[in-house]
């Protein structure tokens, strides 16, 4: 078996000593250092590797590019997502953990991040520092990359850092010398991205930047930092750098209210990005986009494939307070009827698959109303059955719900809008929309999806002075969100735990999963606080609770690209 492994795996060197001999990199390094000029091209280069579809091994994949696959690889091990249906693309086993179907997107993605790491160091090896202040921002934007790059490596292909600084990470590149071929550790590897992201602060402090918002700025190297110093849990960094770059008005680069529907879709000027991946109307992919699989305005298959929902836990933490204006934003349900009236539905076991459909029922295909107490009444599989609406301790902490008796126990079901069951139900469950990277001048497919904005930077604030123990300092902070989504603020701690909370961070943690949803960021808050994930709702995922040392959360590097004394130190 060890002879087949040996014969069959290749050094780590693909990623990145290979890329001069493709012919997107047009400039050596020699060319660059004889004409410092062209830094400017080689810098801007780099921004192309994050949105065009670059030829893998000389071949050109579809649906293959960085930002799709770093939206969708981060956000699939989470629980806001239902998938609809089994499918083709890799994306179906992504969302599973399943590593063995989705061999393509692991394999691009591990590659087009060493591709960048390498364009970056080949620019911070040919560049000048203190040839100018333009020169030296360009630097501080490649360090930024190369930062970037190893942090969605390590945060992909890893376990995270809070379960062990000595876990094996990934191949640490800080030069074109590709003489290093081993996995370095978890903390190497973040240690070096501190170290990266300082230089870039450094480089860029106190200088404009060089366009809108798809362009990194001294602001995007240390929000990046404020993230990492979080998921390192180095509290204090993170809330220092916080207090600095949020200043005496945290609210003062946010989105107004107002302004909220139209934010994403205007991401590149909008002051709460920091940075985004900017897209111009001519890179649209069309149904190969972000936004294709979660919204479609003509249905399943459209112009969209609309094959990606919200999943049910997310809408009833949002459902708490139904005014939230995140929630409109983003959120639509298509076929909505628009009558008043309701439908039901809820998980089942099919007694085939591990995962669950949906029973699904309006009545005589009309819809649903209720009675004079507010509960719904229906048939189903030849019995009838009645809602109950009330508390129940440890569901949706304590805010209440339906509830019926099926099959002798009492289950949660969920009553929504009712829609027009021939357009918008797709195998069973209802096509509930997200718009989030939809809609950038005016093309339902197209965004420039966000990387790093103002909201986060408060959140990062919020839980660290949860961890510090200033639990109504976080609670001040999440109030700003609050205030901005027009929903209740909370008056302090105390009255949190009158739902059930059991600390601050509970309740930062909460309105992380609201305000960021979609965006790549919940199941690295579940998982580096040690915090389990369930994932116990309809779709096409496994029905299980997953435990944040489950040796599936890391992605597969790459069958050709790990060493064989990897495999034995570390065999998944």
């Amino acid at each position: 078996m060890k002879k087949l492994i040996t014969l069959g795996i290749a050094l780590l060197t693909l990623a990145a000593c290979n890329m001069d001999f493709y012919r997107s990199d047009v400039m050596t390094s020699n060319m660059l250092k004889a004409n410092p000029d062209a830094a400017v091209y080689t810098t801007d280069g780099i921004y192309s590797l994050f949105k065009d579809n670059v030829a893998y091994r000389g071949k050109s994949i579809d649906g293959m590019e960085y930002a799709r696959l770093i939206f969708q690889m981060t956000e699939f091990r989470g629980d806001n997502v239902c998938l609809s249906g089994e499918t083709s693309d890799p994306l179906c086993q992504q969302i599973r953990y399943n590593d063995f179907g989705a061999q393509k997107s692991n394999y691009y993605m591990w590659w087009i991040a060493y591709k960048v790491i390498y364009a970056a160091n080949s620019n911070i090896e040919a560049m000048e520092e203190g040839a100018s202040a333009l020169t030296d921002h360009m630097l501080g934007e490649n360090y930024f990359f190369r930062a970037i790059g190893h942090f969605h490596l390590v945060e992909l292909y890893a376990k995270q850092y809070a379960l062990g600084r000595d876990n094996l990470g990934v191949v640490l590149r800080t030069s074109t010398d590709c003489s290093e071929t081993h996995r370095a550790t978890v903390g190497e590897v973040y240690d070096q991205i501190v170290l990266d992201l300082q230089k870039a602060m450094e480089l860029m402090k106190g200088k404009s930047p060089r366009g809108d918002k798809g362009f990194v700025s001294y602001e995007a190297a240390a929000g990046l930092l404020t993230r990492v110093y979080l998921y390192m849990e180095k509290n204090q960094e993170c809330l220092d750098l916080c207090n600095e770059l949020l200043g005496s008005d945290p609210s003062a680069n946010l989105m107004a209210t107002a302004d909220l529907p139209t934010y994403f879709a205007n991401a590149r000027t909008a002051k709460e990005t920091i940075w985004c991946l900017a897209h111009n109307p001519t890179d649209t992919q069309a149904r190969g986009s972000i936004g294709s699989m979660y919204y479609s305005t003509n249905g399943t298959g459209g112009e969209g494939w609309g094959e990606m929902y919200w999943a049910d836990p997310l809408i009833e933490l949002f459902q708490r307070y139904p005014d939230d204006k995140r929630f409109a934003a983003y959120f639509s349900l298509y076929g909505q009827l628009n009558d008043g009236t309701k439908m039901v539905h809820w998980p089942i076991n099919d007694g085939v698959n591990n995962f669950r459909p949906n029973a699904i029922v309006a009545g005589n295909g009309k819809g649903l109303t209720p009675d004079k107490n507010g509960n719904y009444t229906f048939s189903y599989q030849g019995k009838t059955y009645t809602t109950v609406y009330k508390s129940k301790p440890g569901v949706n902490n304590g805010y209440p719900q339906y509830f019926i008796n099926y099959e002798g126990q009492e289950t949660q079901v969920f009553v929504r809008d009712n829609t027009d069951f021939a357009s918008g139900v797709r195998n069973t469950y209802p096509q509930y929309y997200m718009s989030k990277f939809a809609w950038q001048d005016g093309d339902p497919n197209l965004s420039s999806p966000v990387i790093l904005r103002w909201a986060e930077i408060i959140l990062n604030r919020a839980e660290v002075e949860a961890k510090l123990g200033q639990d109504e300092a976080a609670i001040k902070d999440i109030n700003i969100l609050r205030k901005r989504a027009g929903i209740h603020e909370w008056a302090n701690l105390a009255e949190c735990k009158t739902h059930e909370y059991k600390s601050a961070l509970e309740v930062v943690l909460d309105e992380r999963r609201m305000e960021l949803c979609f965006e790549g960021h919940r199941a690295f808050d579940v998982y580096r606080n040690r915090l389990s994930m369930d994932r116990r709702f309809a779709g096409v995922q496994p029905w299980e609770v997953v435990d944040c040392n489950d040796l599936r959360i890391p992605y597969q590097i790459p069958d050709d690209e790990i060493l064989v004394s990897d495999i034995e130190q570390n065999p998944r």
